[in-house]
């Protein structure tokens, strides 16, 4: 057969028969944008070539590129931790709030209200779960989303008057942003223990640990946690899942002021042990205050179609767009592709749950899974090429590459910054998300660790609202 010179555009099928025949040919991996949705097509379209300014230059790419660089000379410091009622206005005794977009209490998943029955109980607002219930139920408990408050927080997220607070200021434009601390492994509040033990913890976080890191903070002026994370991402750390060098780095730091402000040999013991031997998701909290008071500068940019949230109550997933402000796109969670610890299984995991997507959307966690291969195989994934892969992938649905954030084990290149839900709609690439796997029950507790994705709806919703909004 004479040989033929074709080009194949994305139907991989066609390939064997090309070289069973001895056939030259080049395969292009090419696909339609928006999976060849129409409509979809038409206002990508349109929002090319309609939204531009006199010079032609598209309006959108504008204001992404604002927002680029705002996050990207974002400096988060960590200054304080204080109680949550000295950080949010307005807070009262009875007031909790939770992960996610905003629910009801009867809507909530079982660790959601097994958090919510805990932190009632740990606020001395209830002596059982049946008072704490009954307070939920007559409405006499306020709650909401964490990030109506500035605030972020794990799995089911919640902040109660009494909980001690992270208090990052993003130093460049003066910000704030808060995260409670983290617990630490075994039953914990944020997958929706509420036993005794979980409110032990909690308040020796309240009465112990917290007024010794204020102290050490006050003394050293406050730690960047922004260098810390650029650090870690060359130690193996992707700052979602992995923690191991960041949580580290933070105690190298804060260690001699911390030395000095603590309350005996005892005290001491049990506030390094905690931070540096017990708990390798210490760092998780700070990182996720800190890229909260980096994408809280990118709200309500006029044609800005970068994310600033990505959050999770455990029923529905929500994200922000920059120039639609604080309005939520929902829908049903997806459970995590993920690899569950020996006894468990798909069927005990709960849905994706946590504002800790909050990482991602700063360019780390698994955006950044290419920098920790360490994290394949806890979360689930098939090997350190494919971590690879999904870093480069999202390298397309962003805006621009971080330098400030290189990863070393993918030539130094920057993470991906400011997630463009035209590129996710257009590419059909979702955000990737490292994330923990919540027992459906509560109280349980972690029975995995995966990898999830937004449900594609809320993008398309997201850019149908923005087109409504800026094409006449």
């Amino acid at each position: 057969m004479t040989n033929q010179n074709v080009i194949n555009l994305g139907v991989d099928s066609f390939i064997d028969a090309f070289e069973q025949n001895d056939i030259s040919h080049i395969n292009l991996d090419w696909k339609p944008p928006a999976q060849g949705n129409t409509e979809l097509i038409n206002i990508l379209f349109r929002l090319a070539t309609e939204l531009v300014d006199e010079t032609g230059q598209s309006l959108i790419d504008i204001a992404n590129l604002e927002a680029f660089n705002k996050m990207k000379a974002g400096q988060p410091v960590l200054k304080r931790v204080r109680p949550a009622h000295e950080c949010i206005p307005n807070m009262t005794k009875t007031s909790i709030f939770h992960a996610g977009p905003p629910i009801e209490w009867r809507d909530m998943c079982g660790p959601m209200q097994g958090a919510y029955i805990g932190a009632i109980k740990y606020e001395g607002l209830a002596n059982t779960d049946e008072e704490a219930i009954a307070l939920m139920e007559s409405g006499q408990i306020t709650y909401g989303p964490n990030h109506y408050n500035n605030c972020v927080g794990p799995m089911t997220g919640m902040i109660s008057y009494s909980m001690p607070l992270f208090e990052v200021i993003n130093e460049t434009y003066g910000n704030k942003a808060y995260c409670t601390i983290n617990e630490g492994i075994g039953k914990v509040m944020r997958f929706g223990a509420n036993g005794p033990e979980v409110i032990e913890r909690l308040h020796w976080l309240e009465k112990v640990l917290a007024p010794a890191l204020d102290k050490a903070l006050v003394a050293c002026g406050g730690v960047n946690l922004k260098n810390i994370m650029s650090l870690a991402l060359t130690m193996g750390d992707e700052m979602h899942q992995r923690n191991v060098a960041a949580s580290l780095l933070f105690y190298r730091q804060i260690s001699g002021e911390l030395a000095k402000v603590t309350q005996g040999v005892e005290e001491a013991q049990a506030i390094v042990e905690f931070i540096a031997k017990k708990n390798d998701q210490f760092f998780l909290n700070l990182a996720m205050a800190a890229t909260k008071s980096i994408t809280d500068t990118v709200r309500d940019i006029p044609y800005c179609t970068v994310l600033t949230a990505m959050s999770r109550n455990g029923v529905n997933f929500g994200i922000n767009v920059s120039s639609l402000g604080p309005e939520w796109f929902t829908a049903p969670c997806l459970k995590p592709n993920a690899l569950y610890f020996p006894g468990y299984s798909e069927a005990d995991a709960n849905p994706d749950m946590g504002d800790s997507a909050i990482v991602e959307c700063y360019g780390i966690g698994g955006m950044a899974m290419g920098a920790s291969p360490a994290v394949v195989r806890f979360v689930g994934a098939e090997s350190v090429y494919e971590a690879f892969k999904y870093t480069e992938q999202m390298q397309q649905i962003t805006v621009g590459l971080n330098n400030d954030l290189p990863i070393p084990t993918m030539d130094f290149a920057g993470v991906g910054l400011g997630i463009d839900i035209r590129k996710v709609v257009s590419t059909g690439l979702l955000p990737i998300i490292n994330t923990g796997v919540a027992h459906k029950l509560a109280g349980v507790g972690q029975v995995g660790a995966g990898i999830v994705t937004p449900p594609m709806d809320i993008m398309v919703d997201a850019l149908k609202a923005f087109a409504a909004r800026y094409l006449k």
